[in-house]
This record gives structure tokens, sequence and C-alpha cells, in this order.
């Protein structure tokens, strides 16, 4: 028996058109629905749409009648994909410069991609068509320059950012919902952090005292961080007390943008002993700067840093990176990120017993609970100069 055909309800009329590109008469499915308050004006409001297929309409008169039933329905608009990240992004006002611009950074890629689109039209597919293409790598930017695949924990700051911008559009009731709300992240993978041994270290700082930016690497190898080293001025330095202030950072916003700023926690500004060597290293750079800034006169920038050029620029974070991997290629010694550079200083630490209260202070974490979690691989050679003092002992008995 032939399955009888379910009638329209009243709030769809099938109906003929010309259509437009074509000129052929074409049946269409109109849906006609009051969709509740308009929050802006405070009138009634009704959707007049039309549909390709009759399943589109009825799909529409359920998610438009489920909305307006719960006072969320919004009403089509010409809000872009563009506007409403500038929206989002303007509404941080508390927000630190850093956070602002690495917001900025992970949302370009959706702004190139889909900007001119109404907002409304993003779905789902397009969110996790770009997920993959920053993962994979191949996307391009506003410059034209093809990005590399970005890794899981940045993947990840874009999905949490591409969230948090679209609920902001359904707060604002730009959007009826938010598509991203329930995407997936995608797998971080975790890199070991390694660090160097003391014959390592040695063999780096021997480098560092044959280059002009030598000063550089033993504050790396004494823990800064690559931000705070960039951000470090000789006013930050007091050579007669031997003692140095984390006062600033100055971190990267994107392909050739710094931004300086504060540090983040109250933790990360310390003021920090300086030993007697590292206090002549650093009273030899501080000569250098001088006899630089004289020799250039004018065309000098003095920009006080402690980490420039011979022209007094200060080198941006990236480029800090890239001089960091020529010293250890001079030096002999394996490649390793010049943050672990810093946590060689806290494992050297950690070995000597030097309490993690202490380390955590130095190195400028919140708490002694994140200097544990860091350093508990160093344990492994704590306990494997155990077994040798411990294969010792036996064999000689």
């Amino acid at each position: 028996m032939a399955k009888q055909r379910q009638q329209l309800p009243p709030q769809i009329k099938k109906i003929e058109v010309v259509d437009r590109k074509t000129g052929k008469t074409v049946v269409r499915y109109q849906l006609t629905v009051d969709a509740g308050t308009n929050h802006e004006t405070g009138r009634r409001q009704q959707v007049r749409r039309r549909y390709t297929t009759e399943k589109a309409a009825r799909d529409a008169l359920s998610e438009v009648g489920d909305q307006a039933a719960r006072g969320v329905f919004v009403p089509r608009k010409a809000m872009t994909v563009d506007h409403l990240c500038a929206g989002w992004l303007a509404s941080l006002h508390n927000a630190r410069a850093t956070t602002t611009n690495g917001y900025a950074y992970v949302l370009a890629p959706l702004r190139e991609q889909h900007g001119d689109m109404a907002v409304q039209q993003l779905t789902r597919a397009h969110l996790d068509a770009l997920v993959i293409a920053l993962r994979d790598g191949g996307t391009t930017t506003g410059k034209g320059a093809v990005r590399r695949p970005w890794s899981g924990r940045s993947v990840n700051k874009a999905v949490d950012t591409m969230r948090a911008v679209l609920a902001y559009g359904v707060e604002s009731r730009d959007l009826g919902y938010n598509v991203a709300a329930s995407m997936r992240k995608v797998p971080r993978v975790r890199r070991e952090m390694t660090t160097y041994t003391a014959d390592e270290i040695g063999r780096v700082l021997r480098a560092a005292d044959k280059d002009r930016a030598g000063h550089i690497w033993y504050l790396a190898l004494s823990g800064l961080r690559r931000a705070e080293i960039a951000g470090l001025r000789w006013s930050d330095i007091d050579l007669t007390e031997g003692t140095l202030t984390i006062a600033r950072g100055r971190v990267q916003a994107g392909a050739g943008k710094v931004v300086e700023s504060e540090p983040k926690t109250r933790s990360s500004r310390r003021t920090l002993p300086l030993d007697e060597g590292l206090v002549a290293v650093l009273r030899r750079a501080s000569a250098r700067y001088a006899e630089e800034r004289l020799a250039l006169g004018g065309a000098h920038a003095d920009s006080a840093y402690v980490a420039v050029s011979e022209a007094g620029e200060p080198y941006t974070p990236d480029t800090l990176t890239r001089m960091w991997h020529k010293i250890a290629k001079t030096a002999g010694v394996r490649q390793i990120r010049l943050h672990d550079a810093r946590h060689s200083c806290g494992t050297a630490l950690h070995l000597r017993g030097v309490p993690l209260a202490v380390i955590a202070k130095w190195l400028g974490h919140a708490d002694a609970e994140t200097t544990a979690r860091i350093y508990a691989h160093s344990q492994d050679d704590a306990l494997k100069a155990a077994g040798v003092t411990l294969s010792a002992v036996v064999t000689s008995s």
C-alpha cells in the first residue's frame, strides 16, 4: 500500500516562482511563522523564508519554533565573521595587550578565510575544515605567505577562541546558537623537556665567551625566560649590588610584531642575586654597549635594552631563538629549545639539592607544585646517580 503523503503544516505553502538565474518556473516552499518578540524593538516578529525542499522548510519551522519558545530566536542580520571577531576583541577591556594580540593572532586564519561571510552562515563544517588546515599546514596569511603546520596547543587555542567569539555572538543576539560549542580539539603532542648536562652548559658558556651576544646565553642558562631576556633593560641591573630585577617581558605577537608588558603574575616579577662571574659578564656587555653607542653616535638606537644589535636595536624574541640555535651549533652541543635552556638551570639546582620552594622563587613559578611537576623527570638522573653509588658500595664489599 502506497504511503500517504503527509499534509503540509499551515505555516508552509508550496508556491511556484521564477528562478532569477534560469528564468524558469520552479517550486519553492515558503515558511511563514511567528518568531516571538524582537528583543530590540519589543514587537512581535514574523519570519518569512523560502526553501528549495519541503524537508528544509519543515526543519526550519521546527528550529524557529523551538528558538521562539525559548526566547532566543535571532532574525537574519548582515553581521559578518570579521565584524563579530572585531567586536569580541574590542570587548576585552581588561585584557593585557599580549593576551589580546594572542587572540588576534589565532583568529587571523578565520578572518582571512571567512571574514566576509555573514556570521549566521558560518557552519561547523567551515570550522572543522579550518582546524584541519591549521593542523596540516598550507593556509595562506593576509600577506600571501604559507603557514607551517600549527602545534596542537596553538590549534586548540584557536578552537577555544572561536568558541568564545561565537558565544559572544549568541550573548549579543547576533547568533541563535554557537556552532563551535561542541568542537573537538586535536590531540596534543607532549614534548619532553630536554635539558643540558653540566658539561654541555660549560661548552655553551665557553662559546658564549667568544660571542658578542654571549651575555644573553649566560642569562638564559641562569633561568630567565625568553620574554624576560628580551625585555630586560640596563636600568633593571644593579652591578654594584649584584642584583637583576625582572620588571617586564617582550613577547612575539605574530610575525614581526612584538608586545611589551609587565609580568603576568606577582611571582614572575622578582629580583635575583648575581654571582661574581655573571656580574663580570654583564659589566663587559655594558661596556660594549657604551662603546658601540659612542662609535655610531646618532645612528645608534640607544634603546637601553640588554639584548640588542650593534646598532642598539632590541632583538625580537624570535631573533633570540634563531641566535640560540646558532650558538648551540658553534658549541657543538645538542639542539634544545631556548626555553629548555632555562630549565637546565632548574634541573641543575634540583639535582644539587636546592629546595623546590627556592627554585620556584628563582624561576618565577607561582608555587613549588608547578616546579615539582616540571622537574619530576630529573629524579631519573638522581636515581641513576644513586644506582652508581650503590653499585660501588656493593662491589667494594
